[in-house]
């Protein structure tokens, strides 16, 4: 026992701390990346760059959009995948097949995701242009800074529902049949079980999945990357610079790419991650406790 707690605790250190602390360190140089190149301490230089005016519109771009996506994809995540877990609750006949096709996108990877969306969404001839081709209207779908961002907010929730929909069931059949067979002789109805007897007891589930919405979407760049590249400004997340400014793309004249820019991004990102997460767990947990 003691042997295994000491072996996960060291992997935890190993892969977790040690990392973390190496990208704070990091954060304080101009590392480049690039040979030849020396390294000097900068100390605050990276993070006073980051909230300077030269980057600031960029910035608030990004942490705007970031902000948006987390709280978009979450809420829909949550409402939607609640209503199917609801309905795959029940007795229906191929329950386990449609479990199966709901969590089928969690196993797919990034890439996979974003090529059978970019061929739904194609604008010159893709399934969605075709239809709306029906109706005399066009659209540059991952093209239109308008649409963008609530595009990548759209597969965004497709790809993770299954997840969401896994714990909402486990939450669902952990419920005592007893309180519905006791909420039945009252003379409640479908709607007034669902509000003060399932509802309620799914708390720890609402809490898990909401968690896990904030910080996968406050973390998450890559099907924003896949689905419109590295340079839209409509669908530029936090995560999403943080790798651009590591490794490159940016299509505009600018110096060698910082990995110490980089790494100081990521902390800004972290502690923003962190006090969200934070007041959020604060939050349900009080809910919780009133439920």
């Amino acid at each position: 026992m003691h042997v295994t707690f000491a072996a996960g605790l060291l992997m935890l250190v190993m892969f977790g701390f040690v990392p973390a602390v190496g990208v704070l360190v990091i954060s304080f140089t101009d590392i480049r990346g690039i040979p030849g190149i020396p390294t000097h301490w900068v100390w605050l230089k990276n993070y006073i760059s980051f909230f300077s005016l030269a980057h600031r519109r960029e910035n608030l771009n990004a942490i705007g959009n970031t902000a948006e996506f987390a709280i978009a994809s979450t809420l829909i995540q949550i409402a939607v995948a609640l209503a199917i877990a609801v309905l795959l609750n029940q007795r229906l006949r191929g329950r386990n097949f449609y479990r199966s096709v709901v969590f089928m996108p969690t196993v797919l990877g990034v890439t996979v995701i974003g090529l059978i969306w970019s061929l739904i969404l194609n604008p010159t001839g893709g399934p969605a242009a075709s239809l709306l081709a029906l109706f005399g209207q066009k659209s540059a779908f991952f093209g239109d800074p308008a649409l963008a961002l609530k595009l990548v907010i759209l597969v965004q929730v497709w790809a993770i529902l299954g997840v969401s929909v896994v714990i909402f069931l486990a939450g669902l059949q952990a419920v005592p049949t007893d309180l519905y067979e006791v909420a039945d002789m009252d003379g409640a109805s479908r709607w007034q079980q669902f509000r003060w007897v399932t509802f309620p007891l799914l708390a720890p589930s609402m809490t898990a999945n909401v968690l896990l919405g904030i910080v996968n979407a406050m973390q998450s760049y890559q099907l924003a990357y896949v689905l419109t590249g590295p340079n839209n400004k409509a669908t530029q997340l936090l995560s999403l610079l943080v790798y651009v400014q590591g490794f490159g793309g940016v299509s505009y004249a600018k110096a060698a790419q910082s990995q110490g820019y980089a790494a100081a991004i990521s902390m800004v990102q972290f502690v923003l991650v962190g006090i969200v997460t934070l007041a959020a767990l604060a939050y349900l947990r009080r809910r919780e406790a009133r439920l």
